[in-house]
């Protein structure tokens, strides 16, 4: 039957993984960082925290063992400790969104009920292939340095508007940002169809490319 007392400790180890998932802004801190390398400063910036608070949600997922750091200097960081803890995160989201229900009321309320047209992966390889799509990657400059589709332009979302010129104009573009929950891609589609521009969404986003295997370049944004 085994010792009961060494059989909880075994359980309680994997528990502890539970427990450092159990934070909605340890989640997002994840969803970064599966973009790429950041720094503490980086993310709390980003994840719209403190520098403290953002720290401190940053230790509990390095003492789970869900983040690795390296020291530059005087600053410290921060990656995902494998590409199994990124396809963790995504299970995670995925058996959340199917058994949950809150989570698509959550959903169409942070995207939108008004789903923009979307493509897969395997139909935007189809059509880069046919050189009849323009990639638009529009998440931050250096999310896209980190990785992005290869032959994708960078715009991030909140420079378009003043951008669209730079998008040949006869050319149907599609947008991409995050992965499957990250808003964007959605908010630059509606830019550009509201401008005139035929636009569609990746269904997917970086995070789902990369745990596809799907090919990915790495370069300074123009």
């Amino acid at each position: 039957m085994g010792d009961p007392a060494r059989k909880s400790a075994l359980y309680d180890a994997f528990a502890h993984t539970g427990k450092a998932l159990s934070s909605g802004k340890r989640l997002e801190l994840l969803d970064l960082l599966a973009q790429g390398e950041r720094t503490v400063d980086a993310l709390a910036k980003a994840a719209g925290l403190n520098l403290t608070t953002a720290s401190a949600h940053l230790q509990t997922l390095k003492q789970a063992g869900l983040v690795a750091t390296r020291r530059q200097g005087v600053r410290i960081h921060y990656r995902l400790a494998g590409d199994d803890v990124a396809a963790l995160y995504a299970t995670l989201r995925r058996v959340a969104q199917t058994h949950q229900a809150g989570v698509e009321a959550a959903r169409a309320a942070y995207l939108g009920n008004d789903q923009p047209e979307e493509v897969g992966c395997e139909e935007l390889l189809a059509r880069v292939q046919a050189g009849v799509v323009v990639v638009l990657d529009v998440r931050p400059a250096e999310e896209y340095a980190a990785g992005h589709i290869p032959g994708a332009l960078s715009i991030p979302v909140e420079e378009l508007a003043d951008r669209i010129a730079e998008l040949p104009a006869d050319t149907e573009v599609v947008a991409y940002c995050r992965g499957e929950y990250c808003v964007l891609a959605h908010e630059a589609v509606r830019l550009l169809n509201a401008r005139g521009r035929r636009a569609v969404r990746l269904s997917d986003g970086m995070l789902e490319w990369r745990l596809a295997d799907l090919p990915t370049a790495t370069e300074e944004a123009a």
